[in-house]
């Protein structure tokens, strides 16, 4: 196991691969539609394998690398713990039984997507999809106080990137690479001092 500062030596990790492998699987499962309120819930509150600023700091990190945001915090959190065979047992439990979930679905569908009440279902998940990551982004922004920047500043960054995307209608890349590096240069402005 990868040695953890002392700080973290206190709080419970993951007892094995196959405990990292099925708590992967567990939160794969329940994340229909969006995974951020379920990851965050498990990892930080109930397992509490994170606190809310190392989870808000590796969720960043996770959302600018490439692929599927909680596939990559999978990655890292396994990693952290045992290293790369972590890092493989987390993504196996990410990827592994929802596959299966996933390409039975596209056979129940296939037959049923005519159904006027299976269209209602998914514009009623897609909903609730929201509402979970609304309510997750703003039970984390307390994390945002200990951030350089501070919080009317990252507040001004979101609601930037909220015009930009939903009112603007720009390119969720162009703006997340704009506001980003403006963020990232702002907050190592504010560290170097």
């Amino acid at each position: 196991m990868i040695a953890l500062p002392p700080e973290q030596d206190a709080r419970p990790t993951p007892q094995s691969l196959t405990d990292l492998f099925v708590s992967f699987t567990l939160l794969a499962l329940q994340g229909f539609g969006g995974v951020l309120a379920v990851v965050q819930r498990e990892l930080v509150e109930k397992k509490r394998w994170l606190t809310r600023e190392e989870f808000v700091e590796e969720w960043a990190v996770a959302q600018i690398m490439p692929g599927p945001n909680v596939v990559n915090l999978s990655l890292m959190i396994g990693h952290r713990y045992f290293g790369l065979p972590g890092a493989l047992a987390a993504l196996a439990g990410m990827l592994t039984v929802p596959l299966v979930v996933v390409l039975l679905l596209a056979l129940v569908y296939a037959q049923f997507a005519h159904h006027p009440g299976v269209a209602g279902a998914l514009r009623g998940m897609g909903a609730v999809a929201a509402g979970l990551i609304a309510a997750t982004g703003l039970k984390l922004m307390g994390a945002l106080k200990l951030h350089p920047l501070g919080l009317p500043i990252c507040i001004a960054l979101a609601m930037a990137c909220f015009t930009g995307v939903a009112l603007l209608r720009l390119p969720l890349a162009y703006v997340l690479l704009g506001l980003g590096l403006v963020a990232c240069a702002m907050t190592y402005r504010k560290l170097a001092r």
